[in-house]
């Protein structure tokens, strides 16, 4: 099978990373009998520097006639003097609405082999963490109406939540869906006690919930929920939330399993979907061969598995990350006592040599 995936490398560390994921990928092909083909594509920062825009019209044409997208990072310092609209972080935002992206997956795993760079207690690490988290990706506040004015207190901004009951259930069904692969549980978080948008959201998860009668649902206030992260991670399998509270929540949980540069994420709907680490552009690491490149690489697991119907090619790629994790291999950002201290290159070096053992 040959399969076309467009790839932006962005910005900072992500040409790094992406690069790695790529030859990972390269040698799934071989050995299971795959070509991908690989696009190159403008975004970010690095866009705005050659065409004066985050996302070229170009770059939106080709990710749009691709089998699915795989992204690094975009943004930096050099550009956080930009407007908003100006920002790299747009191009972002113009993707996931040019290729109807509703759907964010966000897996939070805590490998046992690292147990200890998890910044809780020991007690609470050792019952586990194994979490995904479904962000709505394309509504809510973020891209609700927004504006400013003056008032007889000076200058006031106002952004907008606004959901719609189908963009509400469209996105619960995805949730269902997961959590009926999984352990059948599925955690609602929203603030249902104070926002009417919370309250149209949660009444339309209940309803979807009447098609899953497999799937015990409940539900958490968003300010519960980032406590009960912290106190019992355990108890959670799905959590289904909302653009705004997603973003903050999937941030918490990447940092409870032990670093950022660990996990994934795919961003899911009508299109071919496009997979990215939750990690960002880090500048500062850019060019030192010290970038964690494990959360693209397991996001190009991601890419084979919910793109393109490859499960056993997605778990191969997992279940050699896990092997090498396991060899006691670290990049910086997960080093600790007694590890062997590896960079980009070298851990991507060594992964790869784990897809080529039968």
């Amino acid at each position: 099978m040959s399969y076309n995936i467009a790839l932006a490398p962005g910005d900072g560390i992500g040409p790094e990373v992406t690069a790695q994921a790529v030859r990972v990928l390269n040698e799934i092909g071989k050995r299971f009998g795959h070509e991908f083909k690989f696009t190159e594509v403008d975004a970010g920062g690095v866009a705005l520097d050659k065409y004066g825009e985050p996302l070229p019209e170009e770059t939106v044409k080709i990710c749009k006639d691709s089998d699915s997208v795989l992204l690094g990072a975009v943004g930096g310092w050099k550009w956080d003097v930009l407007p908003g609209d100006k920002r790299p972080e747009r191009a972002l935002l113009g993707l996931r609405q040019a290729l109807g992206l509703y759907a964010n997956l966000r897996p939070a795993l805590l490998f046992d082999a690292l147990k200890d760079a998890c910044p809780l207690r020991s007690d609470i690490a050792a019952g586990g963490i194994d979490i995904m988290i479904v962000r709505e990706l394309t509504g809510g506040i973020y891209f609700g109406d927004r504006g400013r004015k003056q008032t007889d207190l000076g200058e006031a901004a106002w952004d907008t939540e606004l959901y719609a009951w189908d963009e509400v259930t469209r996105i619960a069904e995805t949730a269902f869906k997961l959590a009926e692969k999984r352990r059948k549980k599925l955690t609602n978080v929203d603030k249902a006690n104070v926002l009417e948008s919370s309250r149209l959201w949660r009444a339309a998860v209940l309803e979807v919930a009447k098609k899953y009668p497999s799937v015990e649902l409940d539900h958490l206030y968003v300010d519960n929920a980032t406590m009960q992260l912290i106190r019992e991670p355990g108890r959670f399998d799905v959590i289904v939330t909302t653009n705004m509270f997603g973003d903050i929540i999937s941030d918490e949980a990447s940092q409870i399993t032990g670093s950022i540069g660990m996990l994934p994420s795919a961003s899911l709907g009508a299109g071919g979907g496009m997979y990215e680490p939750i990690h960002g552009s880090a500048p500062d690491l850019a060019g030192r061969n010290a970038a964690n490149p494990i959360a693209t690489i397991l996001s190009a697991a991601m890419l084979l598995r919910h793109s393109l119907s490859l499960e056993e090619e997605a778990l191969t790629v997992e279940n050699a990350v896990k092997a090498v994790i396991n060899d006691g291999y670290r990049t910086p950002d997960i080093m600790s006592e007694g590890m062997k201290p590896v960079g980009t290159t070298e851990m991507s070096d060594l992964i790869i040599n784990k897809l080529s053992v039968d």
